[in-house]
């Protein structure tokens, strides 16, 4: 007999006993390695398990995206966050006080104890945590999360339940219905793995508001030419493409996990994945289709 199609339950989460069966599904749904779909401050995500390879692959393959366009992670708590960068760098920890939770996506270099394959990161890992009761809800569940902007690649990012499911339909096994998210916008995307904070993706949070808290940000427009008049070296398209975050993803949450371990497999209960290597580090490839 051929395999049973995945029949996609969609729950309104406006009803507090939907809401906590809703939350329940989704967190097995996740555990078992498929695609949830969840409101953020943002716009609406479609996340798995940052730490289960396969997921991620269905994940890009709903879109229609390739391995050039990893997805960003989401996380329910700053200390989740740090166990899975190397550092924050300089500025880190002062965006983060500043916009967490927040539309502030955060590109470090990802911590090379952890074994996990979100695509061609290059080392990297692009993080949020999401201002949003109910993702960081299910994210203290399930820990770090793959989440991309719920939506067809190239198509605009959907604003409310409907639209996710219209474009992604099945592949999705558990919609949560948050009503409309909170805004049009993606989140705003800086690069920490250089000297100096690096703007990727201009978004919810202005410039200048970056700026009053780093000083100095680089933009393509800096970086366009070295003091010699020479092109210098600046993100390539799909660097700024997004490491899954963009004008079209809004999600990026949970529980802090526990810090990594160097040695064995198994993951901490709050959702970090298991020790192993990592990427080279380079520039993260993020994308116009992504803004979690």
């Amino acid at each position: 007999m051929g395999r049973r199609a995945t029949v996609s339950r969609r729950y309104d989460c406006s009803d507090p006993m939907e809401r906590t069966r809703g939350i329940a599904e989704a967190v097995s749904a996740v555990r078992r390695g498929e695609l949830v779909v969840l409101p953020t401050d943002t716009v609406y995500g479609v996340g798995v398990d940052a730490f289960l390879a396969d997921a991620v692959q269905k994940l890009l393959d709903a879109k229609g995206r390739g391995r050039d366009m990893p997805p960003p992670v989401l996380v329910g708590s700053v200390r989740a966050a740090t166990a899975l960068v190397d550092n924050l760098g300089t500025y880190g920890q002062d965006l983060v006080d500043e916009f967490w939770p927040g539309a502030l996506t955060l590109v470090c270099r990802a911590n090379p104890n952890l074994m996990w394959d979100l695509g061609e990161t290059k080392g990297t890992v692009a993080l949020r945590m999401p201002m949003h009761d109910l993702a960081v809800e299910l994210l203290k569940e399930t820990g770090p999360m793959a989440v991309s902007s719920a939506n067809l690649s190239g198509r605009p990012a959907a604003r409310d339940v409907e639209e996710a499911e219209k474009m992604l339909g099945d592949a999705v096994s558990v919609y949560l219905d948050g009503g409309v998210s909170g805004h049009a916008d993606p989140s705003t995307i800086v690069d920490l793995t250089g000297s100096v904070p690096r703007l990727l993706r201009a978004g919810a949070i202005p410039e200048d508001k970056i700026r009053s808290v780093v000083g100095v940000l680089l933009t393509e427009e800096d970086e366009a030419y070295d003091d010699a008049g020479e092109p210098a070296d600046a993100p390539s398209g799909a660097e700024i493409g997004k490491p899954s975050l963009t004008k079209g993803d809004g999600a990026h949450t949970q529980d802090a996990p526990a810090e990594p371990s160097s040695e064995g497999t198994e993951r901490s209960p709050e959702g970090t994945g298991p020790a192993g290597p990592a990427g080279a580090a380079a520039k993260p490839s993020l994308t116009k289709d992504d803004e979690k």
